[in-house]
């Protein structure tokens, strides 16, 4: 049996988070040798905690490798995280197993990055769609299940005579279609959307980009939005959760976050995104060195080696996330 808590509210707005996620990690084991013991382990994610509010979008941003889909796919459990706790609305995600599991993965949903791999190519889109209402038993016969995808589909700006078409028929953005109707399929309340436009050419990317805000609207729906891309997250985000190197280093409003980055992390993010007005002149902030390697990740703040502030603490001293006023945090030291 699955033990129920209640999560703390956020102190900002009153409301209980739908999901949180305490201190997860995520470590792959490094094999090498006639025995294939373990020699090493990559710290993919490495002490992630970050709430989501009902009826919220989310934004997780940062350099590619730094975490952002290992985590996103953990708190699904498509990839069992190694420790750490994830709650969804109430129930620890970590502790179910068959039945239990399955019934909460209706409620939790992924949107992946490549429409074309996610998609099974040997069946037609009805079928794609359709396996999951089979699957959590939402449709009976035959009729019923295709009278529901033709539904989706119009739902998602597609026409019913696609379903019986297959994936390689179609668009890039029409495929991402696709993925976000079969999500839609089983009502969640959580999506996670793991660089669902990274894929597709700017101009689909704002049709994409429009639809997921006009569905969370209709269905109510709460997104995880996982992104390099930082125009994008600043148009769809309410919050905005920053990581390096397997840690989230500063949380804010997406308002906030863009008018006052705190992290010197952010502000170099901040600082590559183009502005489209050339009045406006803004600093371009270049870090110095590479990232480090996540095998043997910097003991302390993980970006002291990169850091311009960065002081001896920082090289030993681990900074927690912390408040800066309203609902704002940031992981840093000299900041805050």
């Amino acid at each position: 049996m699955s033990t129920v808590i209640q999560t703390t509210p956020d102190a900002a707005t009153d409301v209980q988070p739908l999901l949180s996620v305490r201190n997860l990690k995520k470590h792959f084991p490094i094999r090498g040798g006639l025995l294939a013991r373990e020699i090493d382990r990559v710290h993919a994610v490495d002490g992630v905690s970050l709430d989501v509010a009902p009826g919220e979008t989310l934004g997780l941003v940062g350099e590619s490798g730094c975490g952002k889909s290992t985590t996103g796919r953990c708190i699904l459990r498509l990839i069992e995280p190694t420790s750490g706790e994830i709650w969804f609305q109430g129930r620890d995600v970590t502790a179910l197993e068959g039945e239990a599991l399955r019934a909460m993965r209706r409620d939790m949903q992924i949107i992946f990055q490549d429409p074309f791999a996610s998609l099974n190519p040997r069946h037609t889109v009805g079928g794609i769609i359709g396996e999951a209402l089979t699957i959590h038993g939402l449709v009976k016969g035959r009729q019923e299940m295709e009278d529901k995808v033709v539904q989706l589909l119009e739902t998602v700006g597609l026409r019913p005579e696609h379903m019986r078409r297959f994936p390689h028929e179609f668009s890039g953005g029409q495929r991402q279609r696709i993925g976000i109707a079969r999500a839609l399929a089983v009502e969640p309340k959580l999506i996670v959307c793991d660089e669902p436009v990274s894929a597709l050419d700017v101009s689909i990317q704002a049709q994409v980009i429009n639809l997921l805000e006009d569905l969370q609207e209709k269905f109510g729906l709460t997104y995880l939005f996982i992104a390099h891309d930082l125009s994008v997250v600043e148009h769809i985000s309410d919050r905005v959760a920053v990581m390096y190197l397997g840690r989230v280093v500063e949380v804010a409003t997406s308002e906030e976050l863009y008018a006052n980055p705190l992290h010197p992390y952010t502000e170099a993010l901040l600082s590559a995104v183009p502005i489209p007005d050339p009045k406006i002149k803004r600093k371009r902030i270049v870090l110095q060195g590479d990232v480090p390697n996540p095998i043997r990740p910097p003991s302390g703040c993980h970006f002291h080696t990169r850091c311009p502030i960065a002081e001896a603490r920082c090289k030993t001293d681990v900074p927690v996330l912390k408040s800066a006023g309203g609902r704002h945090q940031v992981s840093c030291h000299l900041r805050g």
